[in-house]
């Protein structure tokens, strides 16, 4: 019997109300690989109103017992049971090949660790007031509820990014899911249930993808609802983002990347090239810090590309490569790479064709700003190169684009590297290092993609508030 991914709504794991449910398939096999409960709009407000029930409690909760949770879940996340849940969750519904699985269960710890020591950002200030005698003092207080909407490609991590930071800052959270990930996303609500949160800090909702769109509008529109975060394609970010705009209610969206590597006539070929193809191809470039232009300076131009061409000619579908998400996104990938060859580029390794959702390592030579290969986020194995002279047309290239969450810069020249990585707009920016990368006590905030503000840190879930302590005596006017 395949499995039934419930809801989890105050604490309880539980079938949608109207016992509705929906089948989550294998993107490489196409097979039925299980089923998820489909949330109602009476699920929806359940949801949020256990959340607001239990904020009260939360926000007063001392910062010893919330970290206490934190350390917990961290401390079971590290054993077999999990990692090889997250394993399993994610191969059967993302076709997620192993290593890509194991970052998500090696990294889980880490981010959590991470998040508990957020709470040392939570102190106020004391400030001199304008009127003598008086006492002003500032006070971080959590926000309410947060809905926090996170993607299928990195079900547990980004799913655990979406949650931590809020509900350590005492905030409580309604998580939804992807129709392509549930299982994989329930996981971190079973952590977190067995690590003790209390009930109705955590509520987690799932819907068929026909029913999601006005699903989300609802949960946006709850008076409840204070703020929400999504990481996501930039399409689906502005929709959000325009839902939330009706109600005036703020968002962290961290949208799509188009990450520029930037490689110079004095890098190293050999490192560039291995981090490049790391980057691009890392689970089929299906990641917001995806390696997709490449600008190479033409002194190197000739070493760099053939290198790559050779290292990416050794990557194979099921092994190094997974299946991308969906035929349609396979599709689209082909697309791009073939409408980009129309327009002039050199097609340099790949055949422009899809079997299913798995596509080969497509290179290209020649891409440019106007084609949708420069463009838009291609979420598949693709790298364009862009061949320049200098440095100020490579940085030029490197901010021809409104995504920006990641960037590299290769040079052996320490004090060049600098000048370029501070003049690329980015949220990241690794010298000699690939673009899927960041660091872990930087790493929950970061410029958001296509949006640039999509910051998960204290500051974007909590309120500062001024508590002014007036003197005794203290004359007005008129009185």
């Amino acid at each position: 019997m395949l499995p039934l991914t419930p809801l989890y709504i105050d604490g309880q794991w539980t079938r949608a109300s109207t016992g509705s449910t929906f089948d989550v398939s294998n993107p490489a096999s196409g097979q039925t690989v299980g089923h998820s409960a489909s949330a109602s709009s009476a699920d929806c407000r359940a949801a949020i109103s256990s959340a607001a029930r239990a904020f009260e409690a939360w926000e007063r909760t001392s910062h010893a017992e919330r970290r206490a949770v934190f350390l917990r879940a961290a401390d079971l996340v590290e054993g077999e049971k999990y990692r090889e849940k997250i394993r399993e969750t994610m191969q059967a519904e993302t076709a997620a090949v192993e290593y890509w699985c194991t970052y998500n269960w090696a990294s889980a710890a880490n981010v959590l660790r991470t998040a508990a020591g957020f709470l040392n950002e939570m102190g106020g200030e004391t400030l001199p007031s304008a009127v003598p005698g008086a006492k002003v003092e500032t006070h971080r207080r959590a926000m309410g509820v947060i809905l926090s909407i996170a993607p299928w490609n990195a079900p547990f991590t980004l799913s655990l990014r979406a949650i931590a930071i809020p509900i350590i800052c005492g905030n409580t959270v309604v998580l939804k899911s992807s129709e392509y990930s549930p299982r994989s996303q329930a996981a971190v609500v079973e952590l977190f249930h067995e690590a003790g949160l209390p009930k109705g800090v955590l509520n987690y909702v799932s819907m068929a993808r026909e029913d999601a769109p006005a699903l989300t509008a609802e949960l946006i529109a709850h008076p409840m609802v204070r703020k929400i975060n999504f990481t996501g394609s930039d399409r689906v970010g502005r929709i959000i983002a325009i839902e939330a705009a009706k109600y005036l209610k703020p968002c962290v969206l961290e949208l799509g990347g188009k990450a520029p590597v930037v490689v110079l006539d004095d890098a190293d070929v050999g490192e560039a090239a291995k981090a490049i193809v790391y980057g691009a191809m890392a689970h089929s470039g299906q990641i917001c810090m995806s390696s997709e232009r490449v600008i190479v300076q033409s002194g190197v131009a000739p070493r760099l590309v053939p290198a790559v061409r050779e290292l990416c000619t050794k990557l194979g579908a099921g092994a190094e490569l997974s299946a991308l998400f969906t035929p349609g996104s396979a599709e689209n990938v082909v697309g791009v790479v073939r409408e980009a060859v129309d327009a002039g580029a050199e097609l340099l390794l790949g055949d422009m064709t899809a079997e299913g959702a798995v596509v080969k390592p497509h290179l290209v030579k020649g891409v440019k700003p106007g084609m949708r290969i420069w463009d838009r986020e291609s979420f598949g194995p693709v790298v364009g190169f862009a061949v320049v002279d200098t440095v100020e047309e490579a940085i030029g290239l490197a901010n021809a684009s409104e995504y920006s969450l990641t960037a590299s810069v290769w040079t052996s020249n320490v004090y060049l590297a600098q000048t370029v990585a501070s003049a690329i707009r980015a949220g990241f920016v690794n010298i000699n290092g690939a673009t899927v990368h960041s660091e872990p006590l930087a790493g929950l905030r970061g410029l958001g993609g296509a949006s640039g503000y999509g910051r998960f840190d204290v500051d974007s879930f909590t309120d500062v508030r001024v508590v002014v302590t007036h003197p005794a005596g203290r004359k007005y006017p008129l009185v």
